[in-house]
């Protein structure tokens, strides 16, 4: 069976997206020569990766563009290679680089795609997609990168979930930029 991660950067008031879906706080800190390697890493490391329409909109308008390869090379080539999957009811088409588009069901689709061989698979943002998932315990790990900001609004990650989700802590980093991964797996 196929993992399925959620990664997201989120704001030490609880906030994945500030208002109007800005992420531009979640860029800071790349002069941390630890935590550049991690982001490199991360990006190259192979797996499937799941978006919604809104995060597919924003990662297929950057990733592919000069400006992406000009200032991190190593990750846009990664994310441009990449196998992605965007679920989305009104998109068309998908015309990002090995990107296929799932329209319907979403915990179904997913589901089916946990039980087909190959590698892992990570969302990334998608806030809607990952609050819909999670009370379906087809969520393995959340990865949470914290950073040293506060907002004041914006969306939580798990927005509109109807109950309580118990997580348990499997791992810490912490970077000198301030930043702070946090790894969590949900309890039965």
């Amino acid at each position: 069976m196929r993992n399925l991660i959620v990664f997201n950067h989120v704001t030490l008031d609880g906030y994945f997206a500030g208002l109007n879906g800005d992420f531009s706080w979640a860029h800071t800190g790349n002069d941390d020569a630890e935590y550049a390697a991690f982001v490199a890493e991360n990006a190259g490391g192979g797996g499937q990766l799941l978006f919604g329409r809104v995060t597919y909109q924003l990662m297929a308008g950057y990733w592919p563009t000069p400006m992406a390869d000009q200032h991190n090379p190593a990750v846009a080539a990664a994310m441009n290679q990449m196998s992605k999957v965007v679920f989305s009811r009104t998109l068309h088409e998908a015309s990002w680089s090995n990107t296929t588009l799932v329209k319907g069901d979403i915990v179904a689709a997913i589901r089916r795609m946990k039980d087909q061989p190959g590698p892992g698979m990570a969302i990334l943002g998608s806030g809607s997609i990952v609050a819909q998932l999670a009370l379906e315990q087809v969520i393995d790990e959340y990865q949470m990168m914290v950073d040293p900001v506060a907002l004041g609004s914006g969306r939580t990650m798990f927005e509109g979930i109807s109950k309580m989700l118990t997580l348990k802590l499997t791992k810490t980093r912490t970077f000198k930029n301030g930043k702070v991964l946090l790894c969590y797996q949900p309890e039965p």
